[in-house]
């Protein structure tokens, strides 16, 4: 009798063991599930999250990333701080506007160290020679509040245009700018690839400053501008390090595949409706503007200054605030991730 109690006692407590352990699993399972929103994924200057995707960097990690699309960046910000998603793939600056707003946020892989866009000049409107001829215009930038807004009105203010001489409509990316441009909403814009292609490449708009590479930044900017990026809060970060390391292997891995590998190769690891039907114009495109992309990870030296510089101006978050800059990023991740 005492026998079968303890052959009883001694399956119960190995069913309890095993039912402890799949629980155990299940939540280590769930722990790492990460969903990250990016500000259009199909847009090339965010091309990292999709290619560390089709790379299969994330599963090699061990994590499991649902990457959702928005297409404005302050959208992305915001379902961000409602907890929706853990990670925002999108420009560094919201990381210095949201702090100025109380909420702190960092980027803890940094993509590039240009913004990759241009700004669009109709070809209805071929007596816009420079951004001082925009006075009058309307623009079109993804989002007000979003980074193509802010560098806008920092360009316009720098060609000597004052508050109120342009206007800046968002009409999105893709499809919907490209729709403004062509029924006149819009004399001029901010976006970025395949878009800028596709309406070069139609004669329906003309470049008129270029942010696509460093150099060309510096010049229209006074410095590197760090742009595209994965920001988390940094509470969330601070709370989940192993996840997020997992986040900046797979993300230094990709940046390498970027830097040493050609735009076709790039191309072919990703999905094939982001070509919009140009395959050969995506891979020209790429070729042009992928040296926007950071080696590493690693927050360029100078960028943060000149991001502050550009929102000091025109956020009316940050003008005027207090800015710990060391507070908006971390090089932590992405250090560590280059010696794994």
């Amino acid at each position: 009798m005492r026998s079968a109690r303890a052959t009883f006692r001694a399956l119960s407590l190995s069913a309890f063991a095993a039912a402890s352990l799949l629980a155990s699993t299940a939540m280590s399972h769930a722990a790492d599930k990460i969903t990250i929103m990016v500000g259009g994924y199909e847009k090339q200057i965010y091309l990292p999250a999709k290619l560390a995707e089709g790379l299969g960097y994330f599963k090699d990690e061990g994590i499991d990333v649902e990457l959702l699309n928005e297409a404005a960046g302050v959208d992305a910000e915001n379902q961000l701080l409602a907890g929706a998603v853990q990670g925002v793939v999108g420009f560094y600056d919201h990381c210095v506007d949201l702090q100025a707003k109380g909420k702190f946020v960092q980027s803890v892989v940094q993509f590039s160290q240009a913004p990759g866009e241009v700004e669009l000049v109709s070809a209805k409107n071929p007596e816009i020679k420079s951004f001082a001829d925009f006075k009058g215009k309307s623009l079109g930038v993804t989002g007000l509040g979003s980074s193509t807004n802010f560098l806008t009105l920092y360009m316009a203010a720098k060609a000597g245009l004052k508050p109120g001489e342009i206007t800046t409509i968002p009409v999105g990316a893709g499809g919907t700018f490209i729709a403004a441009i062509q029924q006149g909403t819009i004399q001029g814009g901010m976006t970025t690839e395949p878009t800028i292609s596709r309406m070069v490449k139609t004669g329906e708009a003309s470049v008129l400053v270029d942010l696509r590479t460093v150099d060309k930044t510096r010049e229209a900017l006074g410095g590197t501008y760090p742009a595209a990026s994965l920001y988390m809060e940094t509470a969330w970060v601070n709370a989940h390090k192993e996840q997020v390391q997992k986040l900046a292997n797979a993300f230094v891995k990709t940046l390498k595949f970027i830097n040493t590998h050609s735009a076709a190769e790039i191309a072919e690891k990703m999905p094939k409706d982001f070509y919009v039907g140009d395959k050969e114009g995506y891979i020209k495109a790429l070729d042009a503007g992928k040296g926007m992309f950071t080696p590493d990870g690693v927050m360029p030296e100078d960028g943060p200054k000149t991001v502050l510089a550009v929102l000091s101006e025109f956020s009316k978050n940050v003008k005027g605030k207090q800015i710990d800059l060391a507070k908006t990023y971390t090089s932590e991740f992405v250090k560590k991730a280059a010696t794994n």
